[in-house]
């Protein structure tokens, strides 16, 4: 079979199972089965298919089919323009959360200076790990619940050339920080905010992803109101707490944290929120 022609079938059935992308979706696991790039591919539209490529292309577009999420099956997806490799124990990277890298930038705008950031349940380290690079000179704290995911993480920034200025902590949100860990200019997390409510009207894919990154069983502020609550402690005076959030909303800050920013998407709804330390 041509590739033109495979493109176009396999197309037409990832339309079918409901694919918000079809021949995108195609494209990028031909690509990935033939291990060749946008251009290569369209240059080889006119050639047969290799056997064994084709094989291996099949078994990736049933995958697909069953709607597992393209970024498991490739094992990567782009964040703040950089790769990161994910396997189901992760949340797949989405752009919603690099409103929270923007919100660092803004508030920290000294590239330079030797900051000491936290991120709470770092999961692939895409947060942590884009900060380490953008921050040459800071030294970025990944804590995560999940052994699995830490060791993904690891893998991440040794990808990203950082890992010499990253700590990876075992835990549960703040409890694996210490008396270490009190001098910090940020914390930031994207903790799990869906409510229990919300989870059976999520779309189909998130099934594929680790529930227990995606909601606290419960209305939603159970982890955002344990970061605001116990952040403080950690941080500097004048230094930021980080979050993203969603439909739930935002938790109560304390005495000594103060909302200075809500963060909304493109479309306009809260996805996030920056506090400060004032004492």
């Amino acid at each position: 079979m041509l590739a033109r022609d495979l493109l176009y079938q396999s197309a037409k059935k990832l339309t079918l199972a409901g694919s918000d992308a079809p021949r995108l979706n195609a494209d990028l696991l031909l690509m990935h089965a033939w291990n060749c790039s946008r251009a290569e591919l369209i240059n080889r539209g006119l050639q047969e298919i290799p056997a064994g490529i084709k094989i291996h292309f099949d078994s990736l577009l049933e995958r697909r089919l069953k709607r597992e999420p393209l970024a498991y099956i490739l094992g990567e997806k782009e964040f703040w323009s950089r790769r990161f490799q994910v396997t189901p124990d992760v949340l797949i990277p989405r752009p919603e959360t690099e409103h929270l890298i923007e919100a660092v930038l803004k508030y920290l705008p000294d590239r330079m200076a030797p900051y000491q950031f936290c991120d709470i349940g770092t999961g692939s380290g895409c947060i942590a790990i884009t900060l380490a690079c953008e921050y040459p000179h800071a030294h970025v704290i990944a804590t995560d619940v999940s052994p699995a995911a830490l060791e993904i993480a690891k893998r991440n920034a040794e990808l990203h050339g950082v890992d010499k200025r990253m700590t990876f902590l075992l835990g549960n949100m703040l409890q694996p920080l210490s008396e270490q860990h009190t001098d910090l200019d940020a914390v930031i997390s994207n903790p799990p905010y869906v409510t229990l409510a919300e989870m059976d009207e999520l779309d189909e894919e998130l099934a594929f992803e680790p529930r227990h990154a995606l909601t606290d069983e419960a209305d939603g502020l159970g982890f955002l109101q344990q970061l605001a609550d116990g952040a403080s402690a950690y941080l500097k005076n004048d230094a930021y707490l980080l979050l993203e959030t969603g439909p739930c909303g935002l938790p109560t800050p304390p005495a000594g944290l103060v909302m200075l920013e809500a963060l909304p998407d493109l479309a306009g709804h809260l996805r996030g929120v920056v506090y400060q330390r004032i004492t």
